[in-house]
């Protein structure tokens, strides 16, 4: 015992001895010379340190200092590329003899960073890493390296404060603004949560960002698991391009780090932005050359168009100039260094006024390509059945898809999504196409597609066909009296047909329309570029328009009758080839008139 007490006191002596030699004979400052010039001849960077260097002793060891600032290269502006007002570290002594650390505090207040880049591409860390290149760690250091473990770590707090980055891009005559109001870790000990908060704000060209966030994180004792909890991060984004100049978000989430398998988890309780909510999980595999990504969110309620005013929308469309002949191919070179699986379920989304519900949607992207393996969604009661592929792997990027659509009521779908009030009826649709680029004009020229449609109990809208039938035949019979006025619409049982799509045009060469009063058969094209229509139709009548206002035996039952549709997609054209039905009405007149003679010619001959 006695020898432990006095080994004790020479411990303590010793530690006495050290701190008055420090305090009494040995003065930091003394060294800020040799600090200054060790930075300028490794870095060719002025430092300066105006405030004196003072030591904290027993029980902490610590070191106080303020006033530091290292310049940027010569003719940069501004000067400094780092100032730090004051910084102070301060560790419990004793500890360390067993291999624990207790750090009383570490602050660092009103630090500033000054990150320039030239118009000649040089910037503030040309110069930082100096003429030494790296030194590989012996094996002797690298096993004692292995071998140092700490028993504890204790933190009294870590405080950062009013610390700003200024990033100056002088070629774009851009500065962007980021600054950290705060940063505080609170009591830390491994295996115990502790208190962590920041503020930050962000000043960009274009947007001004606001956040503020509270939680909590533990870090276990074999420094192997990371765990924040708790986390809630508040943030505003500010700026003209942002959908109503501002948007809100509120992220409620915990996370688990898995430090020596590399692997992420995070937990996302609640995700909102402006009316939009969710939640999901997000798996990340970071120790892999490409990190990993697996991602399952459930959203709730979309309606993009709250987020993109109608009248701006609108006003966008319209001032939008045309087509730049020297559009350039989108950049996916960034979906190479990805992999990713995403499963996304949501409850409904509105966009441009149309509106779809319950979408389920499973997306992988690997290698630079891009599988959307599924997507269903419900569609003004029908359903929607995609999957498709975007390979990017090469400059232009390439594509393909297949599209299925069946039970949709055509009418209401056409008036929100378009403004076309054309068709109506329970549509079923399917297509399968392929094609390469994706500018907007290329892509419609570079599609090859293949589809058929049928449209069941409908009625094709703008244009009455019985009733053009029985004001053309009237006229052909003298009568040129007004036109009853009735509905524009032509109902039908069933519009049926198949389509290619190549270079733009869409093929359509067996429209077929039946309905009880009439056939209607032919084929046409339909210009995706300039909207333009162009179909031949012939109408054939199967009954009588009486029902219609015409007689109990139409003169044109049966006469085959053509039609034709032009114009655009918004203002389609509906003409009836009247010069046919002029040769139809004289050829039944002279076949009438052939009956008539024949029927005269064999009285006389006494009936033969």
């Amino acid at each position: 015992m006695k020898f432990i007490k006095w080994l004790l006191a020479l411990m303590v002596t010793l530690i006495l001895l050290v701190t008055v030699y420090l305090t009494v004979f040995f003065d930091p400052n003394d060294f800020k010379p040799e600090i200054v010039d060790a930075v300028k001849k490794q870095t060719g960077r002025e430092l300066v340190i105006t405030d004196d260097l003072s030591w904290t002793f027993f029980p902490v060891i610590g070191i106080n200092l303020g006033g530091v600032s290292l310049s940027n290269p010569e003719g940069f502006t501004p000067k400094a590329m780092l100032e730090v007002k004051k910084a102070v570290a301060e560790v419990a002594l004793m500890p360390l003899f067993s291999q624990k650390i207790e750090i009383a505090e570490l602050s660092l207040d009103g630090a500033t960073i000054n990150l320039v880049t030239r118009k000649n591409g040089t910037s503030s860390f040309d110069g930082l890493s100096g003429d030494n290149s790296p030194k590989t760690a012996s094996p002797a250091a690298a096993e004692s390296s292995s071998n140092a473990k700490l028993n504890d770590i204790n933190i009294g707090g870590i405080s950062i404060t009013n610390t700003q980055i200024n990033m100056i891009d002088e070629a774009n005559k851009q500065t962007q603004v980021f600054t950290l109001s705060s940063f505080t870790l609170g009591e830390f000990s491994l295996d115990k949560f502790a208190p962590i908060a920041f503020e930050f704000s962000a000043t960009m060209p274009d947007m001004t960002i606001s956040s503020e966030a509270k939680g909590e994180l533990k870090l276990s004792r074999d420094f192997k698991q990371l765990v924040i909890n708790g986390l809630k991060i508040d943030t505003v984004v500010e700026g003209e391009s942002i959908p109503n100049k501002k948007l809100e978000t509120s992220v409620s989430l915990a996370t688990q780090i898995a430090l020596d398998k590399q692997q992420l988890s995070v937990d996302i309780a609640q995700l909102t932005a402006a009316s939009i909510t969710a939640a999901g999980k997000v798996g990340v595999n970071y120790g892999t050359k490409i990190p990993q990504i697996n991602a399952d969110f459930q959203v709730g309620d979309i309606d993009l168009d709250t987020l993109l005013p109608k009248t701006e929308a609108t006003a966008t469309a319209e001032q939008a100039p045309a087509a730049n002949p020297q559009a350039v191919e989108p950049d996916l070179s960034a979906l190479k260094q990805l992999d990713v699986k995403l499963k996304l379920t949501v409850k409904s989304i509105k966009v441009a006024n149309l509106s779809t519900q319950n979408w389920l949607m499973d997306v992988g992207i690997k290698n630079g390509v891009l599988d959307l393996t599924k997507l269903n969604a419900d569609l003004y009661q029908g359903q929607l059945l995609v999957s498709a592929q975007v390979d990017a792997r090469q400059a232009v990027a390439s594509y393909q898809f297949d599209k299925k659509v069946t039970g949709v009521q055509i009418r209401p779908l056409l008036k929100d999504a378009a403004d076309v009030d054309l068709l109506a009826g329970t549509a079923n649709f399917d297509v399968k196409g392929k094609g390469k680029s994706l500018i907007p004009e290329q892509l419609k020229k570079n599609l090859l597609a293949n589809g058929h449609f049928d449209i069941n109990d409908g009625a094709l809208y703008g244009v009455n066909i019985p009733q053009m039938i029985r004001s053309a035949q009237a006229k052909l019979k003298g009568d040129l009296s007004p036109e009853t006025k009735a509905e524009r619409k032509t109902d039908f049982s069933s519009l049926t047909g198949s389509f290619s799509l190549d270079n733009g045009v869409a093929t359509n060469p067996d429209l077929a329309l039946s309905s009880p009063l009439l056939r209607l058969d032919g084929k046409g094209t339909a210009n995706l570029l300039t909207e333009a229509l162009d179909y031949r139709l012939t109408a054939s009548l199967v009954n009588s328009l009486k029902g219609q206002g015409g007689s109990d035996k139409d003169a044109l039952a049966g006469v085959d009758i053509p039609l034709a549709i032009t114009g655009t997609f918004q203002k389609p054209e509906y003409a009836l080839d009247t010069k046919a039905l002029l040769n139809n009405q004289l050829k039944e007149e002279t076949d009438k008139a052939k009956e008539k003679l024949k029927d005269s010619l064999l009285k006389k001959l006494g009936g033969f």
